[in-house]
C-alpha cells in the first residue's frame, strides 16, 4: 500500500469497517474481463478471519463464473464525504479488500446460518426464515477471507 498512513492493520478495526458496510462487491474472474457484482451480505469471524455470506439465484453469470473459478476478491467501503483541503479535494472514506475462495453451502443448517448472518447484518436478527417462500430456489455462498486489508482517510 502506497499510503501507509491510511492503512488499517488492526484486525478488529477492519472487522468494524466490514460491520458498517452496506454492500460488498465480489470481484470474479470472467471469461474475457473481470466481473464485479454488488451483493448484500452478512459475516462472522472464524478463526480470526472474516467469513462473508451472500445469497444468489441457482443460475446466472455470477454462479457460472464462480463454478469455473471460486477465487474471489471482496471489497466494501463507507463513503463519508468529499471536501476541499489546502491542496485540492479529498474523499473521506473507510474500506476493506479481502481475498478468499467461494464455497456454496449444501447443508440446510449451514444455509440457514448464513442467511441469519445476512438478516442480522441488516438489522433483523430475529427474522424467521420460514417467512421466505423461495429458500429452495437460492444458493448461499460463503467466502472465508484468507487475507484482508483496510484503508481509511477520515
Amino acid at each position: 500500500m502506497r499510503r501507509k498512513d491510511r492503512e488499517v492493520t488492526n484486525r478488529q478495526e477492519i472487522i468494524d469497517i466490514i460491520s458498517r458496510c452496506d454492500t460488498v462487491r465480489l470481484g470474479i474472474q470472467g471469461d474475457k474481463y473481470p466481473y464485479i457484482v454488488p451483493v448484500s451480505f452478512g459475516f462472522e469471524v472464524i478463526g480470526g478471519n472474516p467469513a462473508i455470506y451472500f445469497h444468489c439465484a441457482q443460475q446466472g453469470l455470477k454462479l457460472d463464473l464462480l463454478n469455473k473459478n471460486p477465487d474471489v476478491c471482496v471489497e466494501g467501503d463507507i463513503f463519508v464525504k468529499i471536501e476541499p483541503i489546502t491542496h485540492g479535494i479529498t474523499t473521506r472514506y473507510e474500506s476493506f479488500i479481502g481475498f478468499g475462495k467461494c464455497n456454496f453451502l449444501t447443508d440446510m443448517e449451514e444455509i440457514k446460518h448464513g442467511l441469519h448472518r445476512i438478516t442480522e447484518h441488516y438489522g433483523y436478527p430475529k427474522y424467521s426464515l420460514e417467512k421466505c417462500k423461495g429458500l429452495e430456489h437460492l444458493l448461499v455462498g460463503k467466502i472465508l477471507l484468507k487475507t484482508v486489508t483496510g484503508k481509511r482517510n477520515l
